[in-house]
């Protein structure tokens, strides 16, 4: 593009602060041959805008006296400047509302310092290209009106209609995907926190004796019912996630056997609420695969629910897994109502729903076997599927590359090391649901804890001054001050390396969890919590609290 005629070129305007940055963005983007004209601050820019017409700007968030945000809104307000495109440019971690925010005042895109040029650069030559080609629209409809004034003036308003119905439908197709992952993340966020305090009103009512039999059929409902809610939720994100390339796999070396009896754990309570036989077959044991453990295990979970759930009461599934040449292979094999060779094709396709049209039960959200094979594919896998036909079974295939690590053989009947009894811990939880809040201090005191309790970030912070907990459970988004800045403070303080942080939040993405890691906390965990997780946290808390005071009497 460095060719184009001085008078062809489009005005590009640069909006920052910072020299240095305003250099660095004339550098990346000196290739496309346009004008770049630089502004320092909110109000020159609106100065360059009277000036002159521009193809595209690109803004920085933070800039002292008027910041990106209200310079975007003045510019938006004019008609005049309406719609020219923003690209929001920001050099600190904002979070999904801030985003929001941008959009919402008309941006159309929103990037973070430091930036990949290769992509700026793109972003900047379509919005061009799009400038260029609808001035070049302009010239051509200008040149038709003069040939044939009449008849092109209702030509040009027959364009003019079609242009403007196809750039309603361009906007709305980019509105529809940028806001189906803020949904879903808003969506999934508002789900979990009434499923805190369910969840816990569920545990607290298990470590309780109920001897009605109807009582106690109607909890277990409830506990399976929550946490098939969870599992959905989570599905969710992690379709999103992945649709957007965010997902970030933790791998270790795994042996096959281990990854079988994870899986089984996590697949048990709905392969025995349906009476079905569960059969397991491991022709490798000392096999490894280089995995996410969690996925791995979501993979095998999946595909089990699948099975119970797709099949009459007390059937029999078949787990099995197998070597074959560099390739782990898990299989996951039932009787239930099996598929037909048009089903097939579509399995594993986001949102399929393969039994509707056949009068069987239900197929959820049609996600599940969408996220399976996303997951294998990510690993290096594939994932396939066979049926003899309707009502004769099917049967799913996993086949992951095989490490070339064996694993150790353990020593049968060796018993796990004894664990410490639990010791009563002084704990703070901090919510501003107040059912999340009181369910959650019920279910510690049941447990034999002593509990205190704030609903916003103010409260929570002078109760951790005042108490000095062994645990604090913070919700993080509180009033006055969130769970972040209630965590730094804390960490602020002489005393606050000491106390064990661990939030507890609705939002559970890999920002927001790397985000309490900066702000302090020892655990991130996403809403709801279940008793064995509350456990495990408590257990860690006590032990580190044992090992402080060692040191302090040492």
């Amino acid at each position: 593009m460095n060719g184009i005629p001085f008078n062809e070129r489009v005005n590009i305007l640069l909006v920052d602060d910072q020299p240095s940055r305003l250099l660095s963005y004339e550098s990346v983007l000196a290739d496309l041959g346009q004008n770049l004209i630089s502004a320092r601050s909110g109000e020159e820019a609106l100065q360059r805008l009277l000036d002159d017409d521009f193809a595209v700007i690109l803004l920085d968030v933070s800039m002292p006296g008027m910041d990106g945000f209200e310079t975007a809104a003045m510019i938006h307000d004019h008609p005049r400047f309406e719609s020219i495109p923003i690209i929001f440019v920001t050099g600190v971690h904002d979070s999904e509302f801030d985003a929001l925010k941008g959009y919402r005042l008309g941006a159309v895109d929103y990037v973070s310092i430091p930036i990949v040029p290769e992509i700026l650069r793109s972003k900047v030559s379509v919005l061009v290209e799009l400038y260029m080609q609808r001035r070049e629209l302009q010239r051509l409809n200008r040149s038709l009106a003069e040939a044939n004034a009449t008849l092109q003036a209702e030509k040009a308003r027959e364009l003019e209609r079609a242009n403007h119905n196809l750039e309603q439908a361009n906007a709305a197709l980019r509105d529809a995907d940028r806001h189906k992952d803020e949904f879903i993340a808003i969506l999934a966020h508002e789900l979990r926190n009434p499923l805190a305090p369910i969840r816990a009103a569920v545990d607290v009512m298990s470590l309780m004796p109920l001897e009605h039999t109807q009582l106690r059929w109607a909890r277990e409902v409830i506990d399976r019912q929550t946490t098939h809610l969870s599992r959905l939720v989570d599905d969710l994100l992690d379709v999103s996630r992945i649709s957007r390339g965010t997902i970030k796999l933790n791998k270790e070396l795994l042996s096959l056997r281990t990854i079988l009896d994870r899986s089984v754990e996590a697949a048990q309570p709905i392969i025995s609420a349906h009476h079905h036989e569960l059969q397991i077959e491991c022709l490798a044991e000392t096999a490894t695969v280089q995995g996410d453990p969690t996925r791995l295990v979501q993979i095998l979970s999946n595909l089990l629910n699948n099975a119970a759930k797709y099949m009459q009461a007390s059937g029999t599934i078949l787990l099995r897994a197998s070597v074959d040449g560099g390739h782990a292979v898990f299989a996951v094999k039932d009787s239930g109502i099996g598929l037909t060779s048009e089903a097939l094709p579509k399995l594993f396709n986001l949102f399929s729903r393969v039994h509707e049209d056949e009068g069987h039960l239900p197929s959820g959200l049609g996600i599940g076997l969408a996220l399976v094979r996303q997951l294998v594919e990510l690993h290096g896998g594939a994932v396939s599927a066979t049926s003899p036909g309707p009502n004769r079974g099917s049967e799913f295939t996993v086949r992951l590359p095989l490490s070339d690590t064996l694993a150790p053989i353990a020593t049968l009947g060796e018993a796990p090391p004894a664990q410490a009894q639990m010791q009563a811990l002084r704990v703070l939880v901090a919510d501003d649901n107040a059912d999340a809040l009181e369910s959650l201090a019920l279910l510690l005191e049941v447990c034999g804890h002593e509990v205190r309790k704030a609903s916003d970030g103010q409260e929570t912070l002078q109760a951790v001054t005042a108490w000095r907990p062994d645990v604090a459970l913070l919700d993080i988004g509180m009033p006055l001050l969130d769970g972040y800045e209630v965590a730094r403070r804390i960490r602020g303080e002489p005393w606050g390396a000491q106390l064990f942080l661990v939030a507890v939040s609705g939002w559970g993405q890999s920002e927001d969890r790397q985000r309490a890691t900066d702000a302090g906390f020892d655990l991130h965990f996403r809403k709801p919590i279940g008793l064995p997780t509350l456990e495990g946290i408590l257990e860690k808390a006590q032990r580190l609290n044992a090992e402080t005071v060692v040191k302090s009497d040492t």
